[in-house]
């Protein structure tokens, strides 16, 4: 699995806060970093996907651990 090069505590925030707190870190990325996000909102999950298809960026990993959901993104050009 890729190593993440930065990291989004987005757990206990409501949507949409995990989706913008993750933007906001990717867009101080460079192309080919890993964002590695913690959320706990549920509807994460579908804003996640969406955000991936729709800006370009890499889905690696969407999983749920318990309350916990982790999602990998990396930052495409």
């Amino acid at each position: 699995m890729r190593v993440k090069d930065h990291q989004v505590d987005a757990r206990g925030l409501s949507c949409p806060m995990p989706l913008l707190k993750a933007k906001q870190a990717i867009n101080k990325m460079a192309v080919g970093e890993v964002l590695e996000v913690l959320a706990t909102d549920a509807g994460s999950q579908r804003d996640f996907a969406a955000f991936a298809r729709q800006s370009g960026h890499r889905l690696l990993l969407s999983e749920s651990k318990g309350n916990e959901f982790h999602y990998l993104i990396e930052k495409s050009a």
